[in-house]
């Protein structure tokens, strides 16, 4: 029986090249920074690293979930307008939760196959830190005596209302129905640290951030926009959370629930960052003149129960790899967002992944998960990979709350 879901095709779609801002800790250097600029940041130096006039641009798709600011209508226009992009081309903004920065790909491999488009560019960004304090139930005023219904957006929005699960129950849910222990769990987290750092001190982390300073962003005949880092920092140069975390520091820390698995050690980091990309056909690719970092070759979106939403890229996958003639061991590298570590592991069991294959920079459990941003990260970082090691296929993919998978094929040109 085939697994069902949404799957699309794409034939003449190409990620040229792809940036990131550092991935910088909940309430570090980019804690005053609105999410807007730190999305023009990486789309401008995209721009100044590809070449690419932003002029050449004809579709803007920005992705953000939660408001770091008033502005948050108009994040993806002032991202295309402060980045360059002609003010005549249209904006989009996209969410689909931790899914959303490969909900970018798939749109833009949508319109460049209807010819809408045939170059666009893409940014996922988000603030952590900048999520609100809201209330929503005040517009008619306050009520002598009644309670204020002020809350934590960021921290109500980890439970779904549906089930009345948080997202850590959900990862709990899956050690429980695959037999995973704290123990395999912490091992997990301590390899993803050791990973990225790894990747940090060989510098292939580097490869694809570009720094963050102090910047005024200007706009002839509009107001500038300031991105300004938080406290005395003046840069931001490297992801700030991988840091030397064996299994032994792990094992000492408390789970989230008693008799549980996740603890804040083996849970993905809270990191503020935003990610660039260039995606267009062939005709865009051959004006540039040189060879794109990857093509997208398809996507793959799934419904999954809410109670065991981490399991979501699994069956994305496996939709993925089957409707694309596919099988696992075609696929030489994978990314799968690390939400919680008991969640990616029962990923890897239900597709009999091995994990020589899984993460091998490190994950968000190291680096961070930027809702928006990561999985425009996520995609840059298997592209990469597969130009590095001259491998043809690699995979992308997220959980996403409420319960869903997505899930991007990436072909190396180079290799087919």
């Amino acid at each position: 029986m085939q697994t069902p879901g949404l799957y699309q095709s794409f034939g003449d779609t190409f990620l040229l090249d792809g940036v990131r801002t550092p991935m910088v800790d909940y309430q570090g250097a980019f804690a005053d920074a609105n999410p807007i600029d730190l999305g023009i940041k990486a789309a401008r130096a995209l721009f100044a690293r590809t070449g690419i006039e932003a002029l050449r641009v004809d579709s803007v798709l920005a992705g953000n979930m939660a408001p770091g600011g008033f502005d948050q209508f108009y994040v993806g226009r002032h991202i295309g307008l402060y980045a360059g992009v002609p003010q005549q081309v249209p904006a989009l903004q996209c969410q689909r939760i931790c899914g959303t920065g490969f909900e970018l790909f798939r749109q833009a491999g949508e319109q460049i196959g209807t010819g809408a488009a045939t170059l666009a560019l893409l940014v996922g960004t988000e603030s952590m830190t900048r999520n609100p304090i809201a209330a929503f139930d005040h517009r008619g005023g306050f009520r002598l005596g009644a309670p204020l219904g002020f809350k934590d957006y960021m921290w109500e929005a980890l439970t779904d209302p549906a089930t009345g699960v948080s997202m850590i129950q959900t990862a709990e849910n899956l050690a429980r129905k695959y037999g995973i222990q704290r123990e395999a769990v912490d091992a997990f987290a301590a390899q993803s640290f050791e990973r990225a750092l790894a990747a940090q001190a060989s510098g292939w982390l580097a490869g694809e951030i570009v720094p963050v300073t102090n910047e005024t962003f200007e706009l002839p005949g509009y107001r500038p926009r300031r991105l300004k880092l938080a406290g005395k920092a003046t840069s931001a140069e490297q992801d700030t959370h991988p840091r030397p975390t064996p299994v032994d520091v792990l094992a000492r820390l408390r789970t989230v629930f008693d008799g549980g698995v996740q603890t804040g050690g083996n849970s993905s980091a809270l990191t503020d960052a935003a990610a660039a990309a260039l995606v267009g056909n062939a005709a865009a690719v051959r004006a540039w003149g040189r060879a794109p970092l990857a093509r997208i070759a398809a996507a793959a979106v799934v419904g999954v129960p809410p109670e065991i939403m981490g399991i979501g890229p699994a069956p994305a996958i496996r939709l993925l790899l089957e409707r694309s003639g596919l099988k696992l061991d075609d696929v030489a590298r994978f990314e799968v967002n690390e939400a919680q570590g008991a969640q990616t592991l029962a990923v890897a069991q239900e597709l009999g992944l091995e994990q020589a294959r899984l993460n091998l920079h490190g994950g968000a459990i190291a680096l961070g998960h930027p809702l928006a941003a990561t999985g425009v990260r996520l995609t840059i970082t298997v592209a990469r990979q597969l130009r590095q090691i001259g491998a043809r296929w690699g995979v992308s993919s997220a959980c996403i709350g409420g319960g869903q998978g997505i899930a991007l094929l990436v072909e190396n040109p180079e290799a087919a």
